[in-house]
């Protein structure tokens, strides 16, 4: 009688999630559309540098999803010569899965083409045929380039899987936990994440994540969802794509994002458990503990040997964990 109890009341908590978060995404759009303006497309030479047809593939993987259609793709930004944190990936959340996709994004090693980083990267490319690289310079300032151009191959090569995630490759991804609330989650206009509300540019010039004046004269940032990792339907690939013609390159890719939403009226929505109101993609560092993260999507600031190290005990243990998933 009390596991039936509990069952039901499982179901009942599943259902209300599904309803109570199409009714935010629902809300959120209609209140984020009132007093909008028409957005004005940039000038082309600004465009230019975000234009998928400034750019060439290195390295692709154009009939990866030719055959399949996942239910949800990793997309992972890293740095060409972080080979050890791709392998740590591999063999944690990011293993090749009947439901999942992991792909690497990288642009030009420092020293080009032509550099001991990029015959490594080619080798590692061969063995393992999960590595896109594109013929812009890899830098922390060009993640904004990274993040649309990983947007435009996934409207591009893969626009049949139902969801994707950006992911940085130091983070501990739950992907038991997150396929798992994905089943129940809206299959368009949907963007979920480490929601910020309060967001604004930073003005002075010695910091990393300055935004001028000039190139932002507003006050505040629209809603974005932190950069670390955050989940999408793939029907918004495409459309944050078109969307980057009326915004202005700004060096910070997950604002940029958001600026992008705002022009298609589009709100991320928080990620919470509903018996806590927890934030679920958790972006501050947290010791590891098998139930803690059991109840989480992600969490933060795991090098490769740290993560290798949580993942097999998770992977292995994560299933005794009872908890209520909603």
């Amino acid at each position: 009688m009390r596991m039936t109890f509990s069952w039901r009341l499982v179901k009942f908590l599943t259902v209300s999630a599904v309803l109570l978060l199409s009714a935010q995404v629902y809300v959120s759009r209609v209140i984020f559309s009132k007093h909008r303006p028409k957005p004005r497309p940039i000038p082309e030479q600004e465009y230019r540098v975000l234009s998928p047809q400034t750019y060439k593939y290195i390295l692709n993987q154009p009939a990866v999803c030719k055959d399949r259609s996942p239910f949800l793709v990793f997309m992972v930004p890293v740095a060409p010569f972080d080979a050890e944190a791709r392998e740590a990936v591999r063999k944690t959340w990011g293993a090749p899965g009947q439901d999942t996709l992991t792909l690497f994004y990288v642009g030009v090693p420092e020293g080009g083409q032509r550099s001991g980083i990029q015959d490594k990267l080619e080798k590692e490319s061969r063995e393992h045929a999960d590595i896109i690289q594109i013929n812009f310079q890899d830098s922390y300032k060009n993640l904004t380039i990274k993040t649309m151009m990983m947007m435009n191959w996934l409207a591009t090569h893969c626009p049949n899987a139902s969801y994707a995630m950006k992911v940085d490759a130091d983070i501990f991804v739950n992907v038991f936990y997150l396929i798992r609330r994905l089943t129940s989650s809206p299959r368009q206009d949907y963007i979920t994440g480490s929601l910020i509300n309060d967001g604004k540019p930073r003005r002075e010039s010695n910091s990393k994540w300055q935004v001028t004046e000039e190139l932002y004269p507003e006050d505040s940032f629209p809603p974005y969802v932190s950069g670390a990792g955050y989940v999408f339907s793939t029907d918004l690939a495409a459309r944050i794509s078109w969307a980057s013609r009326f915004v202005r390159m700004i060096p910070l890719e997950d604002v940029y994002v958001g600026l992008c939403l705002h022009v298609l009226v589009v709100r991320p929505v928080y990620s919470r458990s509903l018996l806590t109101l927890r934030n679920l993609f958790e972006i501050q560092n947290l010791e590891y503990d098998r139930c803690t993260f059991a109840k989480l999507v992600l969490v933060n600031g795991f090098k490769p040997l740290k993560l290798l190290s949580a993942w097999e005990d998770f992977s292995q243990g994560h299933t005794s964990c009872y908890i209520l998933l909603h």
